[in-house]
């Protein structure tokens, strides 16, 4: 007779399972057992996630957070809740509160209706309802929200998080390719510390299995803390190319970004999305994006979870040689 994993009859809903923290996540879980539901407004596109675990494990349904009904059907009979829909910047519809507030309010009203017993809500370093970013006043909503309605429900707030689809490495590589000058708003001086997708899903998994403490706010950082100076040195050092870098203070960024935001809605969507800086975006960086002191001394970090994070230099060099001069055939010098 077949011994059944504890977790195989076990149901996880995950909304934005398709996006790229999402697709790891699903990963994490398969592997432990779990029968998975991928809700998104485009099943069609969740295909790339059958293959991760076994035949009928993973199956996608429709799901928008703009509509009640619709997360309630998705949440039938699930035993668990992982809510990782988020966006970085706005456009059409898809603003900051509606996404990030106003979903995150749906999914817990709807968890907590449905009789789920668990509820992961992913989140943000950074995340503040007195935040002078709308980004993060809206992750903050979502956590209050997601507390309101389910007091034992665990927040996720990851740093910069890093992986082959991140929005972060591959953009300002992708810019340095094709641009002699790299700017460096507010000087560079923002810290950060990067965390590897994986790691993250990892958290969501252990969340699940019952390997954290109800009710509280884990905040996810990697191994080291960088500026962002440092970082886009690393980026140029990585794919042998040599750029300015060139401080811009914030009073200035904030007018680029508006130049460039302007220019996006001018072009009805055609304008790369590699140059566009969000005048929101420029007040984030006016904070840094670490673990707090509290955290680490409370274990609620990737080390209390008994998780050892990854570096970037371990990981980023395997995805970035595609924006070196001559791609994986590049010869690297030793540092």
């Amino acid at each position: 007779m077949v011994e059944v994993n504890d977790t195989s009859t076990r149901l996880v809903t995950i909304f934005g399972g398709t996006g790229f923290v999402g697709r790891h996540v699903v990963r994490a879980l398969a592997r432990q057992g779990w029968r998975i539901r991928v809700a998104s407004r485009r099943p069609y596109l969740a295909g790339h996630l059958q293959p991760i675990g076994r035949v009928g494990q993973i199956h996608a349904v429709q799901a928008n957070l703009r509509y009640p009904a619709s997360v309630a059907a998705a949440l039938k009979g699930s035993d668990a809740v992982v809510n990782l829909v988020g966006i970085l910047t706005e456009s059409g519809q898809q603003r900051f509160d509606a996404v990030q507030g106003f979903g995150a309010r749906a999914v817990a009203r709807a968890a907590r209706d449905a009789g789920v017993r668990m509820l992961v809500q992913m989140s943000a370093l950074g995340a503040d309802p007195k935040s002078d970013s709308d980004y993060a006043r809206s992750k903050a909503a979502g956590e209050a929200a997601a507390f309101e309605f389910f007091p034992g429900a665990n927040v996720l707030r990851p740093s910069l998080v890093f992986g082959p689809e991140d929005d972060f490495f591959n953009r300002f590589a992708a810019l340095a390719r094709m641009s002699p000058a790299l700017p460096l708003i507010g000087g560079g001086e923002t810290r950060f510390q990067p965390v590897f997708v994986g790691d993250v899903a990892e958290a969501v998994a252990k969340a699940l299995a019952g390997e954290t403490t109800p009710g509280a706010i884990y905040e996810l950082g990697g191994p080291e803390v960088k500026t962002f100076r440092e970082l886009m040195d690393y980026v140029c050092a990585t794919i042998g190319r040599k750029r300015v870098m060139i401080p811009v203070p914030f009073g200035a960024a904030h007018y680029m970004a508006l130049a460039t935001e302007i220019a996006s809605t001018l072009s009805l969507g055609l304008y790369p999305s590699m140059l566009l800086t969000t005048r929101d975006q420029v007040r984030m960086l006016k904070r840094d994006n670490v673990v707090s002191p509290e955290a680490i001394q409370q274990g609620r970090t990737l080390a209390g979870l008994k998780i050892e994070p990854e570096a970037i230099e371990s990981i980023v060099p395997s995805y970035l040689y595609r924006f070196r001069k001559s791609g994986q055939f590049e010869r690297q010098r030793p540092a």
